[in-house]
């Protein structure tokens, strides 16, 4: 493929947005994957399973869900020209001449993405309000006093046991009495700023922005992690390996369950991302590369949040929330002014990681207006996020059961769904055609059946553990 070829417009129909250059759609792409599963779990489980012993099988299922799951979202949408609604009618309609079925289960896909959206919404609301407080020096000002840390984020992120009880909550004490109603407010209003300028001027254009200084932020702090007292622990201990460890069959679920959820396989993002993908983009490479770079952004962070647990004299021992927003801000505290600057850096990255993963989310239910009710792209960015904005001030105190409820369930539920689709309702000539179009060689034989027999399956074992464990990702 030429130059030339790559960097012509790569929208399908005429009249669609779309992604200008491959490499535009491949770092949206990474956008989309990486998130607080790469910085707030992939560490955690690292250190709970014991460095290489989980590394070796993350990475294996890292491969085997890159080459089918990734490759046939991708494949899906973009053969479908829409998002899982459009995708799997169509789908439908190859296989029985009606495509109403197929549109009805599409929606659950969509039903999923806004739901995490909407979860992704507070906790951006966090990241927002944790980075303004990095730069103003309150952070930093809190010192190593863990009960007045755990107590700033306790401010900001109450805690119910029901949600009736957390919407009960917020209404009774007005939605700015309590929680983090403000700092929603700014990460909604950026997402739609953003969104608003399409495809290719707005998503597009802040990935290929956001990604590279997120790598780069991470760098810069696991080269100055690396200079300090005790930072070396960490580094054996990532290198480790217990090999009797490998016999665990959790150890086995979870680094599937990382591997799975870190590269965003939902019958969703990548569904519609692979919509606005043109007909002479290689599939397999550019899944290749979302795989690469998602698993690259998890170790950078891994090299900067277990090395620094480590010059603490400290252990990695709570993962999500608790370890991005109580337990790092004393390490980073501990570490004297530079501490202060490396705060900075760090609460910057994740932001920029949320914000493509957002953008990403809320990009499917937001397509999906516009695909089936014909509306123009600005009304619907709006009316979803103002959706997403009254539910998320609303569910506030019930945040991490809201999450855990759309990603246990939908998600694997919805990832199971489009490998459905396409691996057994699609005929599998068409199927291959999908995957092949725009290829400089032909995917194997191996592949129709791997998804068939083995991908799928696994979406289902995704389900179930998850639903049995309490979540695997």
């Amino acid at each position: 493929m030429s130059n030339k070829n790559e960097g012509a417009k790569l929208a399908n129909p005429e009249s669609r947005d779309g992604f200008k250059s491959k490499w535009g759609f491949i770092i949206a792409c990474i956008g989309s994957a990486v998130g607080m599963a790469n910085i707030w779990r992939f560490p955690y489980m690292v250190a709970t399973y014991g460095g290489m012993t989980f590394l070796l099988p993350y990475f294996l299922f890292v491969l085997l869900i890159g080459a089918s799951g990734v490759m046939e979202e991708f494949s899906l949408g973009r053969w479908g020209g829409a998002g899982p609604v459009g995708s799997f009618g169509k789908a439908m309609e190859e296989r029985t001449g009606k495509k109403t079925a197929g549109e009805v289960i599409g929606a659950l896909p969509v039903i999923g993405s806004m739901g995490l959206a909407i979860g992704y919404s507070v906790v951006m609301g966090w990241i927002f309000k944790y980075t303004k407080m990095s730069f103003s020096g309150e952070l930093f000002a809190l010192g190593q006093d863990m009960d007045k840390i755990g107590a700033a984020f306790g401010a900001a992120a109450p805690e119910t046991g029901t949600l009736g009880e957390g919407v009960s909550m917020m209404v009774s004490n007005g939605i700015f009495g309590v929680g983090n109603g403000f700092w929603i407010i700014v990460a909604i209003v950026v997402s739609v700023i953003i969104m608003a300028m399409g495809v290719a001027g707005g998503i597009e254009k802040a990935c290929k922005v956001m990604i590279p200084l997120l790598f780069a932020l991470f760098l810069v702090m696991a080269v100055y992690i690396a200079t300090l007292p005790g930072a070396s622990e960490g580094y054996k201990f990532i290198f480790s390996l217990d090999p009797h460890g490998l016999l665990d069959w959790k150890l086995w679920i979870y680094a599937f369950g990382q591997a799975f959820f870190s590269l965003s396989v939902a019958g969703n993002g990548s569904v519609i991302y692979g919509s606005y993908l043109g007909k002479d983009v290689e599939i397999s490479s550019s899944a290749r590369n979302v795989a690469f770079f998602d698993t690259l952004a998890a170790l950078v962070a891994m090299f900067v949040i277990i090395p620094a647990m480590a010059t603490s004299g400290g252990e990695l021992s709570t993962a999500g929330p608790g370890l991005m927003f109580v337990a790092l801000p004393g390490v980073f505290n501990g570490m004297g002014g530079m501490g202060r600057f490396v705060g900075i850096f760090f609460f910057v990255a994740v932001l920029f990681a949320g914000t493509t993963s957002i953008i990403n989310l809320y990009e499917t239910p937001v397509a999906f207006l516009q695909e089936q009710f014909k509306l123009k792209r600005l009304p619907s960015v709006i009316i979803i996020h103002v959706i997403g904005l009254v539910v998320a001030l609303l569910i506030q105190p019930w945040t991490s059961q809201w999450m855990d409820m759309v990603s246990i369930y939908i998600c694997p539920f919805g990832a199971a769904l489009a490998g459905i689709m396409f691996f057994w309702v699609l005929k599998k000539k068409t199927a291959l055609d999908a995957v092949n179009e725009g290829a400089r060689k032909e995917i194997g034989g191996w592949f129709h059946p791997f998804g068939k027999y083995v991908y799928v399956p696994l979406c289902i074992v995704a389900l179930i553990a998850g639903a049995a464990l309490g979540g695997i990702g």
